[in-house]
């Protein structure tokens, strides 16, 4: 009974953060009857090519983390390559690689390791957008992630907002690792949407 008493408690807090979170708008219209024109106007639409410069600050420790620890298998602490770990992150995206560069978005999902033989990441990424001319975009990155490797290919496999049928190629590139585990990361992201 006491755990069914504190589910209003939760829902309240949960609805005043959600309230309290900045959001991104998104310029393009997005309701059913706006995607279904947009769609029907698909046929005559070129493809267009972007191309993104960014950087993601993934921060592990110190007060305010933005890449926590959320589930590992029993065996991870005993493997070379931390097999097992799952991680959600929301990190800031920024301009430059200084940590009081702009912010224009948040790198928000879940990474996992996923190689019993190398370091290596299965990465569920948004990039979100909140500022600039894509504010209220997102790309979606879906791959592997071989972190010792200086660069990194993954692949865009959609999008929202201008990014509507993102498809592209996010190259990662670490800029600095910290002996706590704290990484700035840069991204040079290809993507052709409509």
């Amino acid at each position: 009974m006491g755990k069914l008493n504190s589910i209003p408690l939760l829902c309240s807090i949960a609805i005043a953060i959600l309230l309290s979170t900045p959001i991104a708008h998104c310029k393009i219209a997005q309701g059913p009857k706006a995607v279904e024109n947009w769609f029907q106007k698909l046929n005559h639409a070129k493809p267009k090519m972007t191309k993104l410069h960014f950087y993601f600050h993934d921060i592990v420790s110190g007060r305010n983390p933005t890449s926590i620890r959320v589930a590992q298998a029993n065996s991870t602490s005993h493997s070379p390559t931390g097999f097992g770990l799952l991680a959600m992150l929301d990190d800031r995206l920024t301009t430059g690689p200084e940590i009081n560069s702009t912010t224009i978005g948040r790198t928000q999902g879940i990474v996992g390791t996923a190689s019993l033989e190398e370091f290596s990441l299965l990465m569920s990424l948004n990039f979100v957008f909140t500022k600039g001319k894509f504010s209220g975009s997102t790309l979606s990155l879906l791959g592997r992630n071989t972190v010792l490797n200086e660069y990194r290919e993954m692949p865009i496999v959609g999008g929202s907002g201008v990014f509507r049928l993102a498809r592209g190629i996010a190259t990662a590139k670490t800029h600095t690792l910290s002996n706590n585990g704290n990484a700035v990361v840069e991204y040079h992201v290809v993507v052709m949407h409509y």
